[in-house]
């Protein structure tokens, strides 16, 4: 969808350009933007080495893990469900600390892993649209019809559907993944780097100056993110 928005837009700006006559600019200004992406990108590529060489040394020393240690209390709130000593809660841990500190490219590969993790923990519990394909899981088959009350033609539960006749397996995210997924995007950042690096770029005067206002907003975002979660999560149990 975003590909039909962007070339509408560049669209609406050639047609423009060629009615008001002015075609050389519209070129011009797409030329500089060409080289001023090729320049941010540059930029942000040293910015990211700077921070993920930091957080490889973290990893390394010990640190991240006295910092996953120290937040296992809020997963715990959080992901109740999730059994102690899941997988899940390490990757869930170590995402939500860079996160904080502003590492949004460290923070990409331990959110898969720890969607790997959750999807691995639905196969465990037996979720249909989670059992691996070919495999005779009896106690999945047993868990639908006993919500459903349907044959085996069509059935459907709240965590996933399954419908044999097509030979189709649709999930549905389980209430883990939308907590984590939800958390993550509301994003706490004590240290927000990309915007410092952006501002850095186009010629602040105080390149760090959202640091305040960036912490408050995230704040807020984040505890109206594990508000919604929790009663989300409540009515569900209800």
């Amino acid at each position: 969808m975003l590909n039909y928005i962007w070339a509408f837009m560049i669209l609406i700006g050639v047609v423009y350009g060629a009615i008001a006559g002015k075609m050389a600019e519209v070129t011009n200004a797409a030329l500089d933007s060409a080289g001023d992406a090729v320049s941010l990108c540059i930029t942000m590529i040293g910015v990211m080495a700077l921070w993920v060489g930091l957080m490889e040394i973290a990893q390394k020393s010990g640190l991240i893990a006295k910092l996953t240690r120290g937040i296992q209390p809020f997963i715990r709130f959080l992901f109740p469900r999730i059994p102690e000593g899941h997988p899940a809660r390490e990757y869930i841990a170590t995402n939500l600390i860079a996160n904080v500190l502003g590492l949004g490219w460290a923070c990409t590969p331990a959110g898969l892993k720890a969607m790997e993790e959750l999807a691995k923990l639905e196969e465990e519990r037996g979720t249909p649209a989670y059992v691996q394909e070919g495999r005779n899981d009896k106690r999945s088959w047993e868990a639908v019809e006993g919500v459903v009350g349907k044959g085996r033609g069509s059935m459907t539960d709240v965590s996933g559907v399954v419908d044999e006749r097509r030979g189709k397996r649709e999930r549905v995210a389980s209430n883990e993944m939308c907590t984590f997924l939800i958390l993550n995007i509301s994003s706490l950042q004590l240290i927000p780097v990309n915007m410092i690096a952006y501002r850095q770029q186009y010629g602040s005067v105080n390149p760090a100056g959202i640091i305040g206002p960036a912490i408050l907003a995230t704040f807020i975002s984040t505890l109206t993110a594990v508000v919604y979660c929790k009663v989300k999560d409540r009515k569900r149990r209800v």
